[in-house]
């Protein structure tokens, strides 16, 4: 029935290669040379799983063709799963011919219309193809508007394109077929210790724990402060609104983070590093205006006082290059966008420092790899990109307590810097990010 060449382009070529700057370490060079092929191997296998699942047919290039008589949907068509939905705004506005015969095809789903009147006929009404003809230009539009389509699997977010043809004039409009998500919304309340909650990983620094806590309690006496614990003899912390999480020993520091973000019931939640210190600039209802006035935002950065470049953030170039090597990234320190809308000493980044508020929803649908157990921080940032909008702001600080002989434990420092954790970093993200290369900026500029 539908014999007609697309005037349309094929699926356009694939990625070329990305380029590796100066700089950058080649990710493959770092695989154990025993097991490159094999793991080389794997990647690939795991890289085509995970295209299936996060591609669409609905990412393909559409574009409109001059002078078209007919009128079609071009973006907001969405479909319940294995539901009848009438397609709207179908039409054909053409002069005065003897007959007019319109064709549809889809392919994920079936096309439907009422019963035809006797001046006009419709052919594969329930299949794939669906045509409808008729002397009476007013008669083939009433039909058109009560054409549906139904998708025929079920699929909780993927598309379909449907190609409306009349004579030579051909037009595609995506189909996007979605479950409907019910809302998961957080009960606010009218109080900071019911809006957020104060997150904290510890490992052999008690001395610095309790520094942190009696700041926190000086400043936010009410608020909730949940701490994940993998210290190798743990110490029970008691106080008010203290919540303590002993881990098995050692099992890192994202372990701890996740374990730490699991337990959270506000919609905010606070990280702190165990060796912060609040301090009178410490305004955590300065972040929330920010992520209250930007719902779009899902974490927003403060500075460390008393430190060198104290705003730590940073933005991340990825490109994803070819489905073979894989993509190339550079991470770049201090690197921030234009400023949030009236929040003028705010701006969009892509990272920011372990001082930060975040939606606790969002954080959770990114998570923290727990096989990063001693060094790991932008790595969060790269698993998130795409996924969270981040901001960073200056006039929000937390302080940073300074080492001494009683809060330095030798036994931590042996933990914090372990052996080959570079290559090891590598090699995860040679696989897990399908990355070919990484470069590490400390300039904006370069």
């Amino acid at each position: 029935m539908y014999d007609h060449e697309s005037t349309f382009p094929r699926q356009p070529p694939p990625s070329p290669p990305c380029s590796c700057t100066r700089g950058s370490v080649l990710l493959k060079d770092l695989l154990p040379k025993e097991q490159r092929e094999a793991i080389m191997q794997r990647r690939a296998k795991e890289f085509q799983q995970h295209k299936a699942r996060t591609s669409s047919v609905l990412s393909k290039l559409l574009y409109a063709l001059p002078n078209s008589p007919l009128q079609y949907p071009i973006q907001g068509y969405t479909v319940r799963p294995l539901t009848p939905t009438l397609i709207p705004v179908l039409g054909l506005h053409a002069g005065e011919r003897d007959s007019y015969k319109v064709f549809l095809n889809v392919s994920k789903g079936i096309l439907t219309t009422a019963t035809a009147d006797t001046q006009v006929t419709v052919k594969g009404a329930g299949t794939r193809e669906l045509s409808i003809e008729s002397s009476s230009l007013v008669f083939l539009n009433e039909l058109l508007a009560k054409v549906s389509y139904t998708s025929s699997i079920y699929h909780i977010n993927t598309g379909d394109l449907a190609f409306f043809r009349f004579e030579n004039h051909e037009v595609v409009f995506p189909i996007a077929i979605k479950q409907p998500q019910v809302p998961v919304l957080y009960d606010m309340g009218t109080d900071i210790q019911s809006q957020v909650t104060i997150l904290t990983k510890t490992f052999l620094r008690y001395p610095q724990l309790k520094v942190l806590l009696a700041s926190i309690q000086q400043f936010y006496p009410n608020i909730t402060v949940i701490i994940a614990d993998d210290s190798l003899e743990p110490e029970r912390i008691s106080g008010k609104n203290i919540q303590q999480y002993i881990m098995p020993p050692a099992q890192g520091w994202f372990a701890g983070r996740n374990l730490a973000v699991s337990q959270v019931i506000t919609k905010y939640f606070l990280w702190v590093d165990d060796d912060f210190i609040f301090t009178q600039n410490t305004k955590i209802e300065e972040f929330l205006k920010v992520m209250e006035a930007v719902p779009e935002l899902d974490v927003v950065g403060g500075s460390l006082e008393g430190n060198t470049g104290n705003r730590f953030c940073f933005s991340l170039l990825y490109e994803e290059g070819d489905d073979v090597e894989g993509g190339c990234l550079i991470r770049k320190y201090g690197e921030t966008f234009h400023p949030l809308p009236d929040f003028p000493k705010c701006s969009f980044t892509h990272g920011v420092v372990n001082f930060f508020l975040a939606r606790t929803d969002a954080v959770r649908r990114v998570g923290f790899d727990p096989q990063l157990q001693r060094v790991g921080h932008s790595e969060f940032f790269m698993d998130g990109l795409g996924l969270m909008m981040v901001a960073t702001c200056k006039d929000v600080e937390v302080g940073h307590q300074r080492k001494t002989k009683e809060n330095n434990n030798p036994r931590y420092q042996e933990f914090r810097k372990p052996k080959n954790i570079g290559g090891f970093k590598s090699q995860l993200h040679y696989f897990k990010n399908h990355l070919k290369c990484v470069r590490y900026s400390f300039k904006a500029s370069e």
